[in-house]
């Protein structure tokens, strides 16, 4: 994991970055990273998850494994 962080960080260039996604990842992964980050911003934002995963045309259980990554991601912020 840490070669892959390193190998994206080191790109400053949006294009070059963009360019490099395509190349690691399908268009469907593409698509689901999208999606979960969707589902992070609406639930910043307060929806509901049900209301998300209406929105989204996802189901629930996908929206609440959302909603745990992103209470675990706020935990391990640095303070």
């Amino acid at each position: 994991m840490q070669s892959l962080i390193h190998y994206l960080l080191e790109t400053h260039d949006p294009a070059a970055l963009e360019s490099k996604l395509n190349a690691l990842l399908t268009p469907n992964e593409i698509a689901e990273m999208q999606r979960r980050l969707q589902i992070f911003a609406l639930l910043e934002a307060g929806v509901s998850q049900r209301e998300i995963a209406k929105q989204l045309g996802v189901g629930i259980a996908t929206v609440t494994r959302g909603s745990r990554a992103l209470k675990e991601l706020k935990e391990n912020e640095p303070k």
